[in-house]
């Protein structure tokens, strides 16, 4: 018998951005409410938020008076200071787990992970100065990409090395943080699972989603994705494996690329995910009442989808089509709320039923 938070419970919300935001939107439509923690003045969920404290991640006074305002902690970005964390843990529970926080947290140590579950991975060695690169070139081979082991995320803290005289230059452009070398992978598409593990050890996933990027950042992903019946099969069965190894509670984002002979796992998120954003429009449970229902000790949702649908996420200028998007058939608009347009910023996202 798993414990299930009462009406009015406060969820806690480490990270006040978009993710945030739209978690916060479904926490309210379950009859919980959201205490958001952001260093940053002013975050888009402090708009739908019940309650919301700036302090910086290090103001241990402000932790402990977050702490005793929620029942159960959560959050929207991979990269919360352990520090924070190692006195949050002692005071209420943080899910999903901190293990998973800290395998997602680190790219070497979630290629270990994945490899020792049986799960294929691009070929990948530790990079941690010229030497290391040197043979990880010469092991790998060339094409590849160079990434920082901690704190990257939408093509930031990376550099692609054609050719082995292009190292230096990438590894200097990553100004010492250790790295991770990874050879290119030929793959067909990329996809992505957005899975659910709830307190009962229940696992639910939406369908997977086929991801296009542009510039390093996710453009479009579109459902049903263009893989075969068995591939769809062990996608899921993939995640599934993820989240019962991690004894995992939440929504969890898990990247595959599809080639010709398996499915390859680029990389996994422990939070809702933005190629999840589908599912607000495409599934009766979207994926952040999901993940408040994993987290809070509810049933988790039905997952299967009712409608084919396109995600297309608003970058920037992209803010100057809202009101031409707004008169488009079959289009639901989320916005993010935030104050100033910033090239390559997520400002938004659509959903287009197809």
């Amino acid at each position: 018998m798993t414990e299930t938070l009462a009406q009015g419970a406060v969820i806690g919300i480490l990270g006040g951005g978009q993710l945030g935001r739209m978690l916060s939107v479904a926490a309210s439509r379950l009859g919980f409410k959201t205490h958001i923690f952001e260093p940053g003045a002013n975050p888009p969920a402090a708009d739908v938020a019940h309650a919301v404290t700036t302090a910086a991640y290090e103001d241990e006074a402000a932790l402990r008076a977050f702490a005793a305002s929620v029942d159960v902690i959560t959050y929207e970005f991979e990269n919360v200071p352990t520090s924070a964390l190692d006195l949050l843990e002692t005071l209420k529970p943080i899910r999903p787990n901190r293990r998973a926080l800290a395998i997602s947290q680190d790219r070497l140590r979630e290629k270990a992970f994945l490899s020792d579950l049986g799960l294929s991975t691009a070929p990948y060695a530790a990079v941690d100065d010229s030497i290391d690169l040197a043979e990880a070139i010469a092991e790998i081979g060339c094409p590849a990409i160079l990434k920082t082991r901690r704190f990257g995320y939408d093509g930031k803290g990376q550099a692609v090395i054609r050719a082995p005289e292009e190292g230096e230059a990438a590894l200097a452009s990553l100004s010492g943080a250790p790295a991770v070398y990874e050879g290119f992978v030929d793959f067909q598409s990329e996809i992505s699972v957005i899975g659910a593990r709830g307190l009962d050890g229940a696992i639910a996933c939406f369908d997977p989603g086929q991801n296009v990027h542009s510039n390093g950042i996710l453009h479009t992903t579109t459902v049903p994705a263009t893989i075969s019946p068995s591939q769809r099969t062990d996608a899921v069965l993939i995640a599934a494996k993820i989240l019962n190894k991690l004894d995992y509670v939440g929504v969890i984002g898990v990247e595959l690329f599809v080639t010709k002979d398996a499915l390859i796992v680029n990389e996994f998120a422990p939070r809702v995910h933005n190629s999840g954003h589908w599912t607000q429009a495409g599934c009766a449970v979207d994926q952040f009442e999901q993940h408040i229902r994993a987290i809070t000790g509810w049933p988790l949702g039905d997952g299967s989808r009712h409608a084919d649908v396109e995600m297309e996420n608003l970058i920037g200028d992209d803010m100057d089509r809202v009101p031409e998007l707004a008169s488009k058939p079959r289009t639901q608009i989320h916005l993010y709320g935030k104050a100033e347009v910033k090239p390559g910023r997520k400002m938004g996202h659509i959903n287009r039923i197809l």
